[in-house]
């Protein structure tokens, strides 16, 4: 009888536990999260229970030996570390396994953000980035990675906005990932600041860095010397690129007419454009050609015009700038160069081209402006402009 008693007890502990546990995998968020529902859920020590039943720690009383304690869930976790309401919802959406994370597990990776001055909307920027973050070992030789780029960063803040940009740096390997690809660009001549600097701006630069003979040529062939300001972002970008990628982008320029030589060039003035698409490169230029009535040799003096976006700011100004012509109105300005008023902010652009005219003038202009930037891309559009060329 007594056997049979302990083995009943057992098996209601179990059961107690399993319930318990089954409620923590089911509790969490759904899409339309509930960010007020706090799941708890109470474990039972079944070991020091079986060791009290028979009747090994006599110094114990056997109810008190079943301990009972509260187990924070995820988002308590969240919560606790200073996650908003509106911050766990975007976390839980963006990743929803989280909301079945191991909690202490997840409270211990947490605690190792926290001396890099990583806050709770920086949280929700790095796992927006990298959902899977919190699935890898962070703390697998954190510290010694952490003083590594404190080093070569110069300052936490730094290192902040860097692991922002690509949190994965606290997961590659450092003496095989990390420090070959630091130790290769200070080779190249690169300095703590242009390190800091192509960090915020390529965050891959770690894991895609890969130089071959054929990419010196490249780098060569865009005539940026190692003195030159831009020669960091020419040699980054081409480094972090594919042969096949860099090749079909050179490709598509020639298509409109350029040599090899002048596209490097281009490429030398406004490194940026090796990571423009193929796709963006040839609207903006067919909207140059087609609708500005511009040769397409214009963009060597201004690569901008393959920058902008099309249907934002290069086609809704253009044609903003033309009705004001069309309706014999002048500017604020008293010469007009349509790559200046491209280049200006909103505001400026709006107070010189807009705001300056009567008030029905100025409502009937803003009409078409607003127009123009909803119309969605339509690529037979750019034939309706009659044919007349802006000044630059």
């Amino acid at each position: 009888m007594q056997s049979t008693g302990k083995i009943n007890v057992l098996a209601v502990i179990r059961l107690l536990f399993t319930t318990s546990s089954s409620f923590v995998r089911n509790a969490g968020f759904r899409n339309s999260l509930s960010a007020t529902i706090t799941t708890r859920c109470s474990t039972v020590c079944l070991n020091e229970a079986e060791g009290c039943i028979d009747g090994s720690d006599q110094s114990v009383n056997k109810v008190e030996c079943v301990q009972v304690r509260q187990v924070l869930s995820p988002l308590e976790v969240l919560r606790k570390w200073g996650c908003n309401e509106d911050e766990i919802s975007k976390l839980f959406i963006r990743r929803p396994s989280l909301q079945r994370a191991n909690a202490a597990q997840l409270e211990f990776q947490l605690s190792l953000l926290t001396p890099l001055g990583i806050t709770s909307s920086d949280l929700v920027k790095i796992v927006n980035c990298r959902p899977r973050f919190f699935n890898r070992r962070v703390h697998l030789v954190l510290d010694e990675r952490i003083n590594y780029f404190m080093e070569v960063l110069g300052s936490k803040e730094v290192l902040r906005k860097v692991i922002i940009r690509n949190p994965c740096l606290v997961l590659y390997d450092l003496d095989e990932k990390i420090k070959p690809a630091i130790e290769f660009y200070k080779g190249l001549g690169f300095s703590q600041q242009d390190l800091v600097a192509m960090f915020i701006s390529r965050p891959t630069l770690i894991p895609r860095t890969n130089f071959s003979k054929e990419k010196f040529e490249y780098i060569q062939k865009t005539g940026v010397t190692r003195d030159s300001k831009m020669f960091k972002y020419v040699a980054a970008n081409i480094g972090v690129s594919r042969m096949e990628t860099i090749k079909e982008k050179v490709a598509n320029l020639e298509k409109f007419g350029f040599s090899e030589d002048e596209v490097w060039h281009l490429c030398g003035k406004c490194p940026i454009l090796l990571t423009v698409s193929v796709e963006k490169v040839q609207r903006n230029m067919t909207f140059v050609i087609a609708s500005m009535k511009l040769p397409a040799r214009s963009v060597l003096k201004h690569p901008f015009l393959l920058l902008f976006n099309l249907e934002t700011q290069l086609k809704p100004r253009v044609e903003l700038v033309k009705r004001v012509f069309d309706m014999g109105l002048k500017p604020l300005v008293e010469e007009v160069k349509i790559a200046t008023a491209l280049r200006m902010s909103e505001k400026r652009f709006l107070k010189v081209y807009v705001m300056c005219h009567p008030k029905g003038v100025a409502a009937e202009l803003m009409e078409v402006y607003e127009k123009a930037k909803s119309m969605k891309r339509l690529a037979e559009e750019s034939k309706k402009y009659v044919r007349k060329g802006f000044p630059f």
